[in-house]
């Protein structure tokens, strides 16, 4: 097995999708593309490593890592978004409630604001807490948007987006968000916008009332230097390079992911006694499974790694 693997991403064409990421280095016959599933062991919308393999075939159970010995799937899905327009108005239910009524997981969240327009921005939490019926009576009336706390955001913020907490991306950001693999979404408030058949999108007002935080948005701090977000599902970390080496040790008790969102470097690692060296570009993203042992980061670049936590 090598040491690491250069992901291809599965891309998604969105109404609200725009094309900074072809900037990136993703290029798709679509108009629009709206997410590229970097990290991704979703059935039928996996990343593939060499010669087309998905992640799912490529890496079992054993390259995550004894961190990950307690999920039953992989627990991560990274992607960039690039919003054009206005995201729903939205909200993921917790595990407890996922587990229960959906079968699956809930999500948590964070963003890395990777570029936005001026004047663009997140809708996180609400403005003042208020109650479930004047909630209710705001997204049937569609002035919920009243509600929401708008924030403007520039290159390198970050968010941490709890399960409850009421979000949706503005028009004119693109980030890179690292989540829990799960596709599970409740939208509340789509502006009255119709998909590609003329159909108002659906909406799904009823379950999203009962897992919502009608609160105002608190920012998390993680303590450390380089930790920018950490959940039990994942540890995420933020380096800039500008000179020295960044020295990485991938162990036994986690895989290791890195995704490039500015510059370019290499990583220098050994493989059965060889010096092997590996360009990392912005907008690439790859995977390296526990145990690999030691890599070399050099180079003028912006990298973000996750990890089990």
């Amino acid at each position: 097995m090598q040491k690491i693997y250069k992901l291809t991403p599965t891309l998604h064409n969105n109404i609200w999708g725009g094309n900074k990421l072809r900037d990136f280095g993703k290029n798709s016959p679509e108009d629009r593309i709206g997410e590229s599933w970097e990290l991704s062991f979703v059935k039928g919308d996996a990343a593939t490593v060499d010669g087309g393999v998905t992640t799912l075939e490529a890496f079992p159970k054993s390259c995550w890592g004894k961190r990950c010995e307690r999920f039953d799937s992989f627990p991560v899905l990274t992607k960039f978004i690039d919003a054009k327009e206005n995201l729903s108005v939205q909200v993921h239910p917790d595990d407890s409630y996922a587990l229960k009524y959906e079968g699956q997981y809930g999500k948590s969240e964070m963003w890395y604001v990777v570029s936005a327009d001026p004047g663009a921005g997140l809708y996180m939490g609400l403005k003042r807490e208020c109650t479930p019926e004047e909630f209710s009576a705001r997204v049937a009336d569609g002035t919920v948007e009243e509600l929401l706390s708008f924030k403007e955001v520039s290159s390198g913020d970050v968010f941490f987006i709890e399960a409850g907490t009421i979000h949706a991306i503005g028009g004119g950001v693109l980030i890179y968000e690292i989540q829990q693999n799960s596709t599970l979404t409740y939208r509340l408030y789509d502006y009255m916008r119709r998909d590609k058949a003329g159909n108002l999108r659906e909406l799904h007002v009823d379950k999203a009332m009962k897992v919502s935080s009608l609160k105002p948005y608190r920012e998390k701090n993680f303590g450390d230097a380089n930790v920018i977000g950490s959940c039990e599902y994942f540890t995420t970390k933020e380096y800039k390079l500008s000179g020295d080496p960044l020295c990485l040790s991938v162990g036994d008790g986690s895989y290791l992911a890195l995704t490039v969102i500015d510059g370019e470097g290499d990583v220098r690692y050994h493989e059965n006694g060889e010096s092997k060296a590996l360009n990392l570009t912005r907008g690439e993203s790859f995977f390296i499974p526990a145990g690999a042992g030691e890599f070399t980061v050099r180079g003028n670049l912006t990298l973000i790694t996750v990890e089990a936590t």
